[in-house]
């Protein structure tokens, strides 16, 4: 005949209390142990977990075996916690409730009630669409937190593939074959001129009247996507646009002696597609994971 294994337990030489179990103790027994420690009498603890009054005085007793330690001292009114009881009694309740908290916070962060949202944009800029869109989420919203991070579309698909990001707005064709994408809205472009420019007193500028200016566009933001939709408005057309480049800070724009620059015009948002002459509008659209 086999002689049963011992149990084994290191004690905390601070608090008394076991360190380490050889044998892993069923939560169902912490629960029945947390309810007899909150009303000190097995026979109210067992109504108020619908069991029977001996599942639970088993269920304690099995513990305290297990444990090696008297958690509940008995008499004939009830029963009342040891010292060692109590210690132990407001470490389980507390990590309970963690676990309890544990669990909601899954449901919630499942059913998309809570949690962060990771998004990548070109720029925020006041009450663009984009900022209104992002403000309205998050009044809809109050338990997700949103992390923001501004750059070009072309770091937006590197930092979204590589887990950075959870979704990213980006100008131009939002056709990545990875992820999933949309295209959202479309801004008008505008051309911005000196005050004594030749064309300044028109109403309207077309691309043909455009050619062969000298353009400033951004590095950043939009700034590669409105420089390569220039290259491609004005292809073929002589002489060949001159494009310099800048930085400044997100939403602004100016003009240097005869330069045009060319940028969205926040505010104005299309859903349905660009209106007007072809090649006004600038896409915008978004990417996110399959999962």
């Amino acid at each position: 005949m086999r002689r049963r294994r011992r149990l084994t337990l290191t004690l905390d030489s601070r608090s008394g209390m076991p360190s380490r179990l050889g044998s892993r103790i069923p939560l169902v027994s912490l629960i029945h142990t947390l309810a007899v420690a909150e009303y000190l009498n097995f026979r109210h603890a067992a109504n108020a977990l619908g069991v029977s009054v001996s599942t639970v005085s088993t269920r304690v007793k099995t513990l305290e075996e297990d444990l090696g330690i008297l958690l509940f001292e008995r008499h004939a009114r009830g029963v009342r916690l040891t010292d060692a009881g109590h210690r132990f009694i407001e470490q389980v309740s507390a990590g309970v409730d963690q676990l309890d908290h544990a669990v909601k916070t899954a449901g919630l962060a499942a059913s998309g009630e809570c949690g962060r949202l990771r998004l990548g944009i070109h720029a925020l800029i006041p009450r663009s669409f984009l900022a209104e869109l992002i403000a309205q989420y998050r009044e809809t919203h109050p338990g997700i937190a949103v992390e923001i991070t501004e750059s070009t579309a072309r770091d937006a698909v590197i930092q979204l593939r590589s887990d950075l990001l959870d979704l990213a707005f980006v100008a131009g064709p939002a056709e990545l074959p990875d992820f999933h994408s949309r295209r959202i809205w479309t801004e008008p472009l505008v051309a911005v001129l000196p005050e004594r420019h030749p064309l300044a007193g028109q109403s309207t500028v077309t691309w043909p009247d455009l050619a062969g200016e000298t353009f400033l566009v951004r590095y950043d933001s939009t700034g590669p996507q409105v420089h390569d939709h220039i290259i491609l408005r004005l292809a073929g057309r002589l002489p060949p646009p001159s494009i310099q480049r800048f930085g400044v800070g997100p939403g602004a724009g100016f003009v240097l002696g005869h330069l045009v620059a060319v940028q969205p015009k926040p505010g104005h948002p299309q859903h349905a597609g660009p209106r007007g002459q072809a090649g006004t509008h600038l896409r915008f659209g978004s990417g996110w994971h399959p999962e």
